[in-house]
């Protein structure tokens, strides 16, 4: 009796036609810091662009995008997610004020379906594209026995470099500066478990428009997540920016409060936006309570800055023209490193 690594589930020659079909997508991500490693087995990145810099720090982040894979999944809708992988790893990076420089991926699957990696890896590598920052390489593992044939998740790891003195952070935030909210697309890519809770013991339906939505639910929930890292630098290009906070994991609050030296507070204000319609359809279909919903979802601040008074007007003209809706959230006042909403 002989055996084969195809018997056992796994497909070395979808997994080359994948390589394949995603070749064109990952190029348009190229920076010209990219070195050719002829044999793939590892990204390479030409260090002497650090010679610019006085002291360089490198910054580094790595993350998923959780449960959202699975509706992505139920959905059949593979192109986007690569954009909330991207925009979660980067986004972070421009939290200190990095530039973001490259990434890796990891896509683990069931099953090798060229076409659905391509879709998956292209969409990285568009979103790479739009964040300037090289996808260099990546893995695709085929589990089969683990993970059913049309199952996966993804993660990603990405670098970033800032000079020293200009490291963005809670050292650099006083009393009397302003915090700016950069809207955000949508859900982005936290708080999937309790959307999918909210489906699964309610009468919403994914392929249904509720009423105070424009397109099914489904559509809206799979709106990539905004990555906002070229804006974040060219905000601190242009002026005194103290900090920002990737509004994430914990909500409004609990992000911005990382950002918080002990000796502030941050106050802001909900009479300065308006809950997009998304959070509200599920706020209401399962009887979420206010405080649930402030520490699960971002509830249409992707990010927030922090900047100088007499630099928040030029801050938000410049938001305006990058076509990033934004606005005045709250203010910092001496406190004891809390944020609050009023």
């Amino acid at each position: 009796m002989s055996t084969s690594y195809a018997a056992a589930g796994v497909d070395i020659a979808a997994g080359e036609r994948a390589v394949e079909l995603m070749k064109a997508r990952v190029a348009r991500s190229r920076r010209p810091e990219v070195v050719d490693d002829a044999s793939g087995f590892a990204g390479l990145f030409d260090a002497s662009a650090f010679l610019k810099y006085r002291r360089p720090l490198l910054a580094t982040s790595t993350d998923g995008v959780g449960t959202k894979v699975d509706l992505a999944r139920r959905l059949g809708v593979y192109d986007t997610i690569g954009h909330d992988l991207v925009g979660m790893v980067v986004d972070d990076l421009a939290v200190c004020g990095a530039e973001p420089l490259f990434m890796t991926d990891y896509i683990a699957c069931g099953k090798v379906v060229p076409e659905r990696i391509a879709d998956i890896v292209g969409g990285i590598a568009d979103a790479c594209a739009l964040a300037g920052c090289a996808l260099v390489g990546g893995e695709t593992a085929e589990h089969p026995g683990l993970l059913e044939p049309d199952e996966f998740d993804i993660a990603g790891a990405g670098t970033g470099v800032v000079e020293a003195d200009e490291l963005l952070g809670p050292d650099r935030v006083r009393p009397g500066d302003v915090v700016l909210a950069l809207a955000s697309s949508g859900i982005h890519s936290n708080g999937y478990s309790l959307v999918r809770h909210v489906i699964a013991t309610t009468d919403l339906s994914l392929d249904a428009t509720p009423a105070d939505l424009t397109r099914p639910l489904g559509e809206e929930l799979l709106t990539p997540t905004r990555i906002y890292a070229q804006d974040c630098l060219a905000l601190t290009r242009s002026g005194p920016v103290r900090a920002f906070a990737h509004i994430t994991g914990g909500g409004l609050a609990a992000n911005l409060t990382r950002s918080l030296p002990p000796t502030v507070d941050a106050v802001l204000h909900r009479s300065s936006w308006t809950v997009p319609s998304l959070f509200e359809v599920l706020r209401t279909a399962g009887g979420i309570p206010t405080e649930e919903m402030d520490k699960t979802f971002n509830l249409g601040v992707g990010m927030a800055a922090i900047v100088a008074p007499d630099y928040a007007d030029e801050a938000l003209r410049n938001l305006k023209a990058r076509n990033v809706p934004s606005w005045i959230l709250g203010e910092i006042t001496e406190g004891t490193g809390t944020t609050t909403l009023t």
